[in-house]
């Protein structure tokens, strides 16, 4: 018997699925039945211009709301957007605090030029820095991915488009919100692991007695040599005077031997870092106007000593309805920031972070007695150990710990944004729109290294201040008709744009510091460099677009806007792009209705194109010159040939997909097609050094990104104590180039060729160690007298051929979001991923040497050597004498494939009767944390890479748990 209680618009749906429609509850006892009304999944979404159903436009669009955003503990907000955008790739480089993460719409569009996205805040193009955007401020993100979406802001959006909608104050009583959060912050990923003490001098042993050995030298002898010379070449002896010499003939620690110390460099280098964030806002509004207020604070100190991002924010937003046919309203906001940033991104032998990694323990950071206690100065104080007896790659004569806190590494940044927009209403359906946005940033960095302590004291200290202004507007002028004929509708949308660009930057440096302590400019004596440049760009344009729908089922659109660029000539500087879109709302279909199946179901497809002209410079079709003083008399040097023909790169972009809701709205989901092709790249073809240019701009070729996204929104439980989401996103990802002007260019470890992609490996590749010997082993690819390809193997680096070794793009990323509230209790995570892809781990060599750099950290995989007892292994025999082993091949290149809990929160709101009588609307407390696991194989190493998939002895990722509290007022 079937139980009436089951069926559902007189279909029967199993029990199961009665339970996911929330008709049963946990307990299997009758509730009433719940549905997701259609206006919750017909959300608006903001897109260009203005706004328009999600559900019937034509074009891709993802939001993701402000919840999204807000709980999270970022300084920035592109570091907020990884896992919650099918086909949004968004790698953040750099952990430091401040920084910004690198992100890519559907693919790389472009070879040398940009492939960056826009950002439009508050409907119009954002130039300033993206950090100065508070996440509390925040309504909602759109990001626009196919051309339908983005193609009205022409070559700007060629990349994708990210729409930032602030928020507004809303009609009603005024409310006032704080929320207030304290943490701290640690490595997401543990460091790389290192042989201990003893381990790495038996090893260095070992690594000296081979060097020694030779036709001339038995191996006794140079057991008897390495015994005696080890200490001396490693410079320290920390297992005291009662052991001179350590280690034996015998490769083996002396019986007893213990070392007096072991400093971790990471303990004086690295800190557990606090993170303090306090926001407080104001709003409210009526029939005719809004207003929102807000003040913020963030510090957010880094992991690495004297590094952090402190931030002041403030924003005013104001509309207001003057006449019943002007609106008006203005958008100010003001950020002031200072990043302390010491070196931490490259191999300078004062990056912060990799000194905390090659330095090995043994080599203290406090000066030592023979005895192993503290060497202390006339005061009693600790005296920071410089190493100048250690060997140069274990960083000779530097300690970081002791200078960093007396130099100066300093971002400054002033950023303003100013919007202000005028609508007039000639007729119901007839509106003029006119605005008007600049954006201001003022950066200054001080460089100070002292006088008193490392290598600044050789020079008195030096002095470099850098700064530069960036000013930008855009001006819009639109024109929009909406009207509805009975069973009709068409918008259409007219206007003109203008966008200017400035840029200009002054830097100098002195040196010999008379004094220290003292850090400006003013107070050395030798002057050293003084530069200045200055740039503009100008960007004109005409735009329009035309969108009709019948029935509120069938629409189409189009769209047209023409660019004029001041990067190029005269003759090439207007490009025209365009865009057609359908979308067709089956759902609203009898035959649709009476299969009782789909809630909501629309099909789309779009197709058009765009152009893109950002490349580095902003004369890119003109001859340049660079200014040299010749013995005090100007000169200049041709830098730059020109290209007068060089001419827009297009993209030409196809989207197609279908939107679907079923089981009373409780799973919703899109799958989307797109193909992306880019012709006529722009790209620097390099030339022969003998020529006197390293390259010149052309356009040479055509690249294609082919990809599925799909996005699961469900939601498995909802009753009235208790509901639980789920919502799944991937995305798929090949990149291909089709067509390039010859057959193939390599670029650094990089090959581009028809067929591949543009971060394809072009590197030696690895075959393993010569069990025989313990030397390093590398393919070879030769052709002999025959020309019969034969492959080979060799030991010299220089003999490898390079060939093909995979893309650093993955081939699936995407995330997981799951969200529970029972009661008052609410709780989210976030787990975002990737699939494929590879990464070059170049950090990681630094500690695989053989023992040719003396005194640098040694990895725990050195201890699987090649020995005569161990011939088969990955690792080559150790010796003093370099075997270029740890030279760029596939040996270090590692599998791309992660998962990271990207974020986790947790909240208890109180219930109302406890806060309502001191006037309170509502009280949350909370705990978040961020990157707080991470799966993956490759032990030490971040998986969050550069695009290209080579690490740099970048700054790591930090996990952050905070605690906070939100009130509304």
């Amino acid at each position: 018997m079937i139980n009436k209680n089951l069926m559902i618009s007189k279909v029967w749906i199993p029990p199961v699925a009665a339970f996911f429609l929330g008709v049963v509850n946990v307990n299997g006892q009758e509730v009433k039945k719940d549905t997701l009304h259609e206006k919750e999944i017909d959300e608006v979404v903001v897109v260009a211009y203005g706004k328009a159903k999600k559900t019937s436009y034509t074009g891709s669009v993802a939001t993701i709301s402000s919840e999204k955003i807000n709980n999270r503990p970022v300084t920035n907000i592109t570091k907020a957007l990884e896992g919650q955008v099918p086909g949004l790739q968004a790698v953040s480089s750099s952990g430091q605090p401040g920084s910004t993460a690198s992100i890519r719409i559907r693919g790389i569009g472009s070879i040398s030029a940009s492939s960056n996205p826009l950002f439009v805040v508050d409907g119009i193009p954002f130039d300033g820095n993206i950090n100065s955007i508070s996440p509390n401020d925040i309504e909602s993100i759109s990001v626009l991915k196919d051309a339908t979406a983005s193609s009205l802001y022409g070559s700007r959006g060629a990349n994708g488009v990210i729409i930032v909608t602030t928020k507004s104050g809303k009609r009603g009583e005024a409310r006032v919100n704080f929320n207030i959060s304290q943490g701290f912050s640690s490595r997401a990923v543990k460091d790389y692991e290192q042989v201990t003490t003893d381990q790495y001098f038996q090893l260095y042993w070992e690594a000296l007695r081979n060097g020694y050995t030779s036709s001339q030298v038995s191996s006794q002898q140079a057991a008897q040599m390495a015994t005696d010379n080890l200490v001396n070449a490693l410079g320290i002896n920390p297992y005291g005077t009662s052991y001179v010499k350590p280690v034996g003939t015998d490769g083996k620690l002396l019986p007893g031997a213990t070392a007096l110390w072991n400093d971790n460099w990471k303990d004086i280098l690295q800190r557990t870092a606090s993170r303090n964030q306090v926001d407080l806002d104001f709003s409210g509004g009526n029939e005719k106007s809004n207003y929102f207020f807000s003040l913020g604070y963030l510090d957010d100190k880094g992991i690495a000593i004297e590094s952090g991002f402190k931030k002041y924010s403030t924003r005013l937003k104001i509309n207001s309805e003057v006449k019943k046919w002007l609106n008006v309203g203005a958008n100010l906001a003001y950020t002031n920031s200072l990043q302390e940033a010491p070196p931490s991104s490259d191999s300078r032998t004062d990056n912060v972070i990799n000194a905390a990694r090659i330095i090995p323990s043994f080599y203290p950071y406090y000066e030592r007695n023979a005895d192993g206690s503290y060497k202390l100065d006339g005061s009693g104080n600790y005296i920071y150990d410089f190493g100048k007896y250690r060997p140069t790659s274990a960083l000779q004569n530097e300690n970081a710990a002791a200078t960093l806190p007396l130099d100066k590494n300093e971002n400054r940044e002033d950023n303003f944004s100013g919007k202000g927009f005028a609508e007039f209403t000639f007729l119901p359906e007839l509106k003029f729109r006119s605005s008007f946005s600049v954006d201001l940033v003022n950066y200054n960095g001080h460089y100070y290294t002292n006088p008193l302590l490392g290598e600044g004291a050789e020079i008195g200290g030096s002095v470099t201040k850098t700064n530069s202004r960036t000013l930008s507007y855009t001006t819009s002028n639109i024109l929009t008709y909406d009207k509805k004929f009975g069973q009709h509708h068409i918008n259409i949308l007219g206007g003109q744009e203008f966008y200017h660009y400035e840029y200009q930057t002054i830097s100098g440096s002195r040196s010999q510091f008379s004094l220290p302590y003292y850090y400006e400019p003013d107070a050395a004596a030798l002057l050293g460099s003084f530069t200045g440049n200055s740039d503009t760009l100008g960007l004109l344009s005409f735009l329009g677009k035309a969108e009709y729908d019948y029935k509120n089922r069938y629409f189409v659109s189009g769209s047209v806007r023409s660019d004029g660029s001041s990067r190029f000539s005269p003759e090439n500087r207007w490009g025209t792009f365009w865009s057609v879109g359908g979308s067709w709302k089956a759902s609203n279909e009898d035959f649709i209705k009476n299969l009782n199946v789909f809630n909501q179901l629309t099909l789309r497809a779009s197709y058009g194109g765009q152009g893109n002209d950002k490349l580095s410079t902003y004369y890119a079709y003109q001859s340049l010159y660079t200014f040299y003083n010749n013995l005090g008399e100007g000169g200049t040097v041709a830098s730059k040939l020109p290209t007068p023909d060089l001419k827009w790169e297009t993209n030409l972009n196809l989207n197609a997909g279908v939107e679907f809701a079923i089981l009373n709205n409780r799973i919703k989901g899109n799958v989307e097609y797109f193909q992306r092709k880019s012709k006529d790249l722009l790209f620097g073809m390099p030339l022969a050094p003998s020529l006197g240019f390293s390259e010149y701009q052309a356009n040479i070729g055509e690249l294609k990104n082919t990809g599925f996204e799909f996005s699961l929104f469900t939601t498995p439980i909802k009753t009235k104590d208790f509901e639980w989401n789920v919502d799944v996103n991937l995305s798929t990802l090949k990149n291909e180039i089709t067509k390039l002007p010859k057959g193939s260019i390599v670029s650094g470890t990089k090959l581009l060729q028809v067929g591949g992609s543009v971060y394809d490996f072009y590197i030696p590749e690895w075959v393993g160690v010569d069990p025989n010997n313990g030397n390093p082993l590398w393919k070879t690819i030769t052709t002999d007298a025959s020309g019969n390809t034969v492959e080979g193997t060799t030991s010299e680096y220089a003999k490898a051929t390079k060939t093909l070794q995979g893309s650093s793009l993955p081939k699936v990323m995407g995330g997981i979001t799951t969200s529970l509230a029972y009661k008052n209790f609410d709780f989210s995570t976030l787990v975002s991923f990737a699939i494929g892809g590879k990464i070059l781990d170049t950090d990681y060599t630094m500690m695989m040497h053989n023992g040719s750099s003396a005194g640098r950290a040694w990895s725990s995989e050195m201890l699987n050597r090649w020995t005569p007892e161990n011939p088969y292994t990955d690792v080559p025999k150790l010796s003093t004498t370099t075997n270029n082993w740890t030279s760029t091949s596939s040996r270090f290149l590692y599998s791309g494939t992660y998962a990271r809990v990207k974020n986790v929160s947790l909240g208890y709101t109180l219930p109302s009767d406890y806060f309502e009588r001191i006037g309170l609307k509502k009280f949350r407390v909370y705990v978040q944390a961020e990157n707080l696991l991470t799966f993956y194989k490759h032990k030490g190493m971040d998986p969050e890479q550069t695009l290209d998939g080579t690490t740099y002895y970048r700054y790591p990722a930090m996990r952050t748990i905070t605690f906070g509290v939100q009130a509304t007022l």
